[in-house]
């Protein structure tokens, strides 16, 4: 299975997920080895929302195969502030650059754009939609940490605006994994979401919880989202959720020893920073872990001789 474009999780298999994994562990291992993977090779940064992690690992993945990018910069000082639409922009942009990587407000809006241009286009997160690349480096450090298969997993959250969530969710359909999800009412999973999981996993893998006490000390992996604040419609209904959900170290006295507590970051208030200097803390190796992840992937896209093209899944 070869893709041109990565839009979303849903369209990988497992067989296309070990593949990018597999890569990756051998970049991390040797990153000189693709060092002039791609000499000449632009990407062009086309992002309509802040980004910290994902912008910068992005353009770090580029040019350590090799290649530059290219950068629209802020939606301000750009023609979008002239009203120029998503189509015309990627369609410019397409003309400067060998591919492209967009973050934009809009649900959807990757999958539009992709349909404007010839060149391979990574979703770099649409609105509260999908989020491909961080779900890639989130299953990394999942399988460094606590491997993909016999996996029960705590994430926990803003599960409804969360596009991590329902990226990561997606992709774990293809492994042995009891996914259980821990919000309150008003943010949990959206019904289409939970629909489609199940159908996936015959609704033997996934559960909904209020309480993250109950199923704590069972997990292997607990993923924890901040409440996205900037995707409430109305201040009254995130300012009723906010600081809700949080853990520190006596959370986690009911833990297992071995559990792994990852965050797709930036946190505000949902993890104390005493937790970072305890072994359970992963999120700052998971935010590192962008960088050959997405090295492997943009390889995978932007070269001729290679694909994300795992074997057949049975």
């Amino acid at each position: 299975m070869r893709h041109d474009h990565l839009i979303t999780s849903k369209q990988l298999s497992r067989g296309d997920i070990e593949t990018v994994l597999d890569y990756a562990a051998e970049i991390d291992a040797d990153p000189s080895a693709v060092a002039d993977r791609h000499t000449d090779t632009l990407l062009g940064l086309l992002f309509f929302e802040p980004s910290t992690r994902t912008k910068m690992s992005f353009e770090t993945a580029m040019k350590r195969l090799g290649g530059d990018v290219v950068d629209m910069g802020s939606v301000d000082s750009s023609s979008v502030k002239k009203g120029e639409t998503l189509a015309d922009t990627v369609r410019v942009i397409e003309g400067y650059a060998d591919g492209l990587v967009l973050r934009h407000p809009k649900q959807g809006a990757a999958t539009m754009a992709s349909e404007f241009v010839d060149v391979p286009l990574v979703n770099a997160g649409d609105g509260a939609g999908h989020h491909p690349t961080q779900t890639m480096l989130d299953l990394y450090t999942i399988r460094e940490n606590a491997g993909l298969d016999d996996l029960t997993i705590g994430i926990m959250g803003d599960l409804k605006y969360g596009r991590t969530v329902h990226s990561l969710a997606y992709a774990l359909t293809n492994f042995d994994a009891q996914q259980h999800f821990i919000s309150p009412e008003s943010l949990q999973l959206p019904r289409e979401v939970v629909y489609d999981l199940h159908q996936q996993q015959d609704g033997t893998g996934i559960k909904e919880h209020d309480s993250l006490e109950e199923v704590l000390p069972s997990l292997d992996v607990l993923y924890v989202t901040r409440i996205q604040r900037e995707r409430f419609p109305d201040e009254n209904e995130y300012q009723k959720v906010a600081g809700e959900y949080q853990i520190d170290a006596e959370t986690l006295e009911a833990a297992s020893d071995d559990l792994t507590v990852m965050h797709p970051l930036p946190r505000v208030d949902e993890i104390a920073p005493e937790i970072d200097e305890t072994h359970h803390a992963a999120y700052f190796e998971q935010a590192h872990n962008g960088v050959p992840v997405r090295m492997a992937l943009l390889d995978l896209l932007l070269s001729d001789d290679r694909g994300i093209r795992g074997e057949t899944d049975e």
